[in-house]
Order: C-alpha cells, then sequence, then structure tokens
C-alpha cells in the first residue's frame, strides 16, 4: 500500500495504477484474430531497447542526442529475452502476454515502485549517472517538494497527523544505498497526479520523443513512457512503450495487441480522444515531457 498526502488529509491507498488485469477492452479477442507473429524483427541475443528492436521496413531509429533521457532509456540494458514480470516479493504476475522485453533494473523489495514511479525511477537513475544531481527532486502528491541533495544531506519527512514536515535528523551520505532510500520515500508519497504537475504537455506529434509520458492523472490512474522513436521518409513515427504498475512489479516494454503487424512499435497521435495500450486505455490523450 502506499500513503497520498493531499491537502492535510492522509490517507492508506493504492496510488497510481490500477490493478494488475488487461484493461477492460477485447483485446484478447483482437489479438486471436490478428496476424500471430510480429512483422518486426526482434534480435533476442541483444540487451538494450535500441539493439533488441528493430523498426519495421521502411523506419528507421530516431536518434537521441548522448546526453539525453531519451538516450539513457534506449540504452538501458534489457533483461534476456522472455524474461518474466515480477513482483516485487519475486513472484510472477499472471498476465504475462502483453510484454517484450522486461528492464533489468530492480524493484525493491516493497510495493512501491508502481507505474509513476517506475518513470520517476527512471528519471532520477539518469540524473544520477549523469551527474545532473541538482535536477533530481520531487514532489509528493501533497505538493510537498524533497530533493536528493536535501535527503543525502540528513533532511527526512515527518507526517504526524495531519501535517507534514522536514527536519535534518541524519548525517551525510551520498551512497547509491541512500539514493534508493530517497526514492523509496518519493515512492511512497508521490504518484501520478504529481509526476503530471511536474512535467508540461506535448501538443504536437512531431515534437513526442523517447522519454515522454502518456498519464492519466488520478488514483487510480496510470502512466507509460515512450521507450524508442522510429520515422520514416514521410516524417511518420512509431514508439515503443515501457511502464511499471500495481502492484509494484518489473519495468518493462509492451507489446502491441491491436497491431501485430508492428508490435511492438505503437501508432500515436497527440489529439486522439483515445489512446489504447497493452494494459490500459488512456482517455482523454495526455502526453507529457520532463
Amino acid at each position: 500500500m502506499k500513503k497520498i498526502i493531499s491537502g492535510v488529509v492522509i490517507t492508506m491507498v493504492l496510488l497510481g495504477c490500477t490493478h494488475d488485469k488487461v484493461p477492460p477492452t477485447n483485446a484478447s479477442q483482437e489479438t486471436k484474430s490478428m496476424t500471430p507473429e510480429s512483422l518486426v524483427q526482434i534480435n533476442k541475443d541483444k540487451n538494450t531497447v535500441r539493439e533488441r528492436f528493430s523498426p519495421p521496413k521502411g523506419y528507421q531509429w530516431q536518434d537521441e542526442k548522448q546526453d539525453s533521457f531519451g538516450y539513457f532509456i534506449e540504452n538501458f540494458k534489457l533483461k534476456p529475452y522472455g524474461s518474466q514480470i515480477l513482483r516485487y516479493d519475486g513472484t510472477p504476475i499472471s498476465t504475462q502476454h502483453l510484454h517484450k522485453a522486461v528492464f533489468d533494473i530492480d524493484t525493491g523489495n516493497k510495493d512501491l515502485q508502481q507505474c509513476a514511479d517506475a518513470v520517476i525511477r527512471l528519471r532520477a537513475e539518469y540524473l544520477y549517472k549523469n551527474k545532473k544531481e541538482n535536477n533530481i527532486k520531487f514532489h509528493f502528491t501533497s505538493g510537498h517538494l524533497i530533493s536528493w541533495n536535501d535527503y543525502k544531506n540528513g533532511t527526512r519527512a515527518f507526517v504526524s497527523g495531519n501535517s507534514v514536515s522536514f527536519r535534518k535528523t541524519a548525517g551525510f551520505d551520498d551512497s547509491y544505498q541512500s539514493f534508493r532510500a530517497y526514492l523509496d520515500l518519493v515512492f511512497n508519497y508521490s504518484g501520478t497526479i504529481s509526476l503530471n504537475k511536474e512535467t508540461t504537455p506535448v501538443t504536437k506529434n512531431a515534437d513526442l520523443k523517447t522519454g515522454d509520458i502518456l498519464i492519466t492523472p488520478g488514483s487510480p490512474g496510470h502512466v507509460v513512457f515512450i521507450a524508442g522513436v522510429c520515422i520514416n521518409k514521410e516524417g511518420k513515427k512509431l514508439f515503443l512503450l515501457g511502464e511499471g504498475f500495481t502492484p509494484a512489479q518489473s519495468i518493462h516494454l509492451l507489446s502491441n495487441p491491436f497491431d501485430q503487424n508492428i508490435s511492438p512499435w505503437y501508432k500515436l497521435d497527440v489529439n486522439t480522444p483515445e489512446t489504447k495500450t497493452a494494459r490500459y486505455i488512456f482517455k482523454p490523450t495526455n502526453f507529457r515531457s520532463f
């Protein structure tokens, strides 16, 4: 369970994602009626997003700058092809046919790193790896801000009754273990609502890039992130989508059960009233960027 602090009210609820189930669509029926295998080449022996998933014929990978969040995601290490999605307790989830890859990153051993947290985790890891630690700061759902700089210098959050306060109660610790403890604190009190506020709208298809998110803020809500972009000579783009989910589980790359010919790539449109993904329907469509 995760805590939401909204104004001065604290309640214990599931934050951010729906429960572990396929969205209320005919996705499984649609999948059966389509081509059973994707026409996209999957290089099963490769271990990064960019290397493992070739674009469909006529498309090529869109390049990202080496120091960008998009480059970080596209070159993120994957677990061996065929790896299962595991819950935080190490057990497999029941739905194992809607993903094409699992990111090689821990989930923790508590039910914390859910959908919004998966995005926060990747964003924070990118900033940490690229020595942009001054930018590692996230809001709680209540609006309270906690930065990694504050945390490593000993500041801790205290929730008592109807109030949230921050006090310096620990010594300096900039170890990775301390960094993970900081992220667990963020996961506990942040979610899709705060993540939506920390990002800006993307209103043009041409502007969509790796690292952008598609989000429904709420409780429950959900978020997926763009894990790769390819483009053809006409300028049309296709996208890979990744996500975390509830309960906390492996960050994974989704298949596309609605168009097996290009799966796991998706056609996306910022102007469409709803966007179907393998495990969730976003209505309205709400793309945002860091």
